[in-house]
């Protein structure tokens, strides 16, 4: 997988963090938003690693 990928998986597990941290302390709109985001993030790295590995078995062919 690449690193690009990688750094996108950490941008959304940090924007989960800092969800359930906003919705500890009470701020929903806060918390809200970084779970709209992490969730954007995620879906993107799971698009990219699904078409890295498709990739990957048409290059070994």
């Amino acid at each position: 997988m690449s690193p690009k990928g990688y750094k996108m998986l950490h941008y959304a597990v940090v924007f989960f963090v800092i969800a359930l941290i906003a919705a500890l302390f009470g701020f929903g709109g806060i918390a809200a938003g970084a779970v709209g985001i992490a969730k954007i993030l995620f879906l993107v790295f799971l698009v990219l690693a699904a078409l890295t590995f498709v990739a990957s078995l048409f290059r070994k062919t």
